[in-house]
């Protein structure tokens, strides 16, 4: 899968269930002393399980009195059925609890991993593929590895097992025809349910890609929350939800017909067996071949053999779907990282701060061009601002800067160090941000601000949050600083918002700064106060600004004029004025709406 392509659902041929399982194994070794002894746990309930039929035909025996007159309660053998039951369920607990840390702790190292994953693909990854859609993934591929061993542990090994216990016991003290019908019986159901449960998957696909839209519709929806009000589209959003849903109940109720009509073919395979096995055991009662303890042991073999036989059903369709859902969170998990660490790659050492862009070009795909031969650099220490119109590819810029994506062509230095030579890590570690559509986490303004260095102490966030001229309105606050500021921030205001980005960006203190359009959702006055925190942090930074009002950004040491992805002008604020070019007519411009305004 080329590291390009949007992640989708493949379809159910494309699986390769044992290499699946395989890649799941390596999260069960932590514990595989315990793995040991839930299986010798599951052995011991299952012997002591087939031995209580075997005393029951004892005790029966011993009380026939057609047989012989009862002399006394065979006590022992009353006794030892007891102590068998004890030993069943007692071990089966043993089995269940000492497995459990297993089970769980493979679920946790799964997630967690997982949740890694995520974050080492590329923005490109991320803004293809619908959060929604990720979660459920995610949360039904989880479950699906901790439902496999469920079933593995407590069910399909269970019944195998006690089934070789039985049959051995059968064949080796009865007639080979019990044996034959208990197989036969066995196999015709073990092959009518996998045929009909293969026929009934197209279903359960269905339900869960539109259970995964409906998802992604509601989350897409509620995020988007003003939005919908905007447009006073609730029932649309409603409707479509609905839609959806409508199908997947379509699908839901095939998938259950599909399944009662399983179930009644399962029913009556077992109901023949059973009845053919029942005969001939009464015939011999009749005969004198077997005693009625027998009768009461191949009976009771019978129960204990076909009624977990008769969950094999739902057993093998929970495997199934299980192993699906496992196989959309593997592919998750294999997905190529777009932009790799090389192989020796090395901490970033930035020391200065000087950046460069030397015959930089870019594109998102082959037929479009974003940036093309982009030449600039920016001194230690110095500001450089860049300038145009929508699309020009201004903020593509911070994004290759970052390295959320590769150049297409040339090269990004910082400190005369190629980024594509250097950590990640260390590379954004040395960068920071005020972007122009701040989203805050659903937690508390302390939270927020800490994120940029959670080891900082109060006093270190207190100041950064005075530096961006926050600290007192969060003070007046009735929680202060443990205010919880709502989904993405929603309940502050864009200027709230940008300021706490800032005393993030002040708390973090790196060598690179950057302001994409930083100040735009401030009013004129806050915007004045912010520019002059602004310009005291960034005062011994270098600093690069995106900038759509071209009166913050005229101390500049260099402006750069984008437009269709090139630099066509660049030079100081009054240079650029005095070539009365691009750069002279959005001054102009901009002048007189601002006098437009204050008029």
């Amino acid at each position: 899968m080329s590291p390009h392509t949007p992640f989708t659902e493949a379809p159910h041929g494309n699986r390769n269930d044992f290499r699946n399982l395989r890649a799941v194994t390596p999260f069960l070794t932590d514990y595989i002393g315990r793995v040991i002894i839930a299986l010798s746990c599951l052995l011991l309930a299952k012997m002591a399980n087939v031995g209580i039929p075997l005393v029951l035909k004892e005790i029966v025996d011993a009380l026939d009195s057609s047989k012989h007159s009862i002399i006394a309660l065979p006590i022992v053998l009353l006794l030892a059925y007891g102590v068998l039951r004890l030993a069943s369920s007692l071990f089966n607990e043993l089995r269940d609890s000492i497995f459990a840390r297993v089970r769980y702790r493979a679920m946790r190292r799964l997630s967690t991993r997982l949740l890694d994953h995520l974050y080492t693909l590329a923005l490109r990854f991320h803004l293809e593929r619908k959060t929604g859609a990720i979660s459920r993934d995610l949360d039904r591929g989880t479950r699906s590895v901790s439902t496999l061993l469920n079933y593995m542990t407590f069910s399909i090994l269970p019944i195998i097992v006690e089934f070789a216990l039985i049959a051995a016991i059968l064949i080796s003290n009865y007639d080979i025809k019990f044996t034959i019908i208990i197989f036969v019986t066995a196999f015709i159901y073990i092959g009518f349910t996998l045929a009909m449960s293969q026929w009934r998957m197209h279903f359960r696909h269905s339900m869960n890609k539109l259970d995964s839209q409906a998802n992604t519709q509601a989350i897409d929806g509620l995020i988007n929350y003003e939005t919908v009000k905007y447009f006073g589209n609730e029932s649309y959003e409603v409707d479509r939800y609905d839609n959806t849903l409508t199908d997947w109940e379509n699908d839901a109720v095939k998938s259950q017909t599909s399944m009662s009509a399983l179930n009644f073919g399962q029913g009556t395979i077992i109901a023949v067996g059973v009845t053919l096995i029942m005969i001939y055991a009464g015939q011999g009662v009749v005969d004198g071949v077997l005693t009625l303890g027998d009768l009461v042991l191949i009976n009771a073999f019978l129960l204990q053999l076909f009624i977990p036989l008769g969950f094999l059903g739902i057993i093998y369709r929970q495997t199934i779907h299980s192993l699906a859902d496992m196989d959309l969170m593997l592919k998750l998990l294999n997905q190529i990282p777009e932009i790799r660490d090389a192989d020796n790659a090395r901490p970033a050492n930035i020391t200065r701060g000087k950046v460069q862009f030397d015959n930089v070009g870019f594109n998102y795909n082959a037929d479009r061009e974003i940036l093309n031969d982009v030449n600039f650099t920016i001194a230690p220490g110095n500001k450089v601002a860049v300038v145009g119109p929508s699309g020009a590819g201004k903020s593509t810029l911070v994004r290759l800067l970052f390295r959320f994506y590769d150049v297409s062509q040339g090269q990004i230095l910082i400190d005369d160090q190629n980024i594509s030579d250097v950590t990640q890590a260390s590379l954004r570690e040395q960068i920071g941000i005020v972007p122009q559509d701040t989203v805050l986490f659903n937690n508390s303004i302390y939270f927020n601000i800490s994120y940029a260095r959670p080891s900082a102490s109060r006093e270190e966030i207190f100041a950064a949050a005075r530096t961006a001229h926050i600290h007192d309105f969060i003070e007046s606050l009735p929680d202060a600083y443990d205010t919880l500021v709502g989904e993405r921030g929603l309940k502050l205001s864009g200027g709230e918002k940008q300021r706490i980005a800032i005393a993030r960006v002040v708390l973090k203190n790196p060598k690179i700064l950057i302001f994409d359009e930083a100040t735009s959702a401030l009013d004129s006055k806050s915007e004045k106060a912010i520019l002059t925190a602004l310009k005291n942090v960034a005062m011994h930074h270098t600093t690069l600004v995106i900038a759509h009002r071209l009166s913050t950004i005229i101390d500049a040491d260099q402006i750069l004029v984008m437009e269709n992805g090139r630099i066509i002008e660049q030079g100081a604020h009054q240079a650029l004025l005095d070539k009365k070019g691009s750069y002279f007519n959005m001054w102009t411009l901009q002048q007189e709406e601002q006098k437009q305004e204050t008029q």
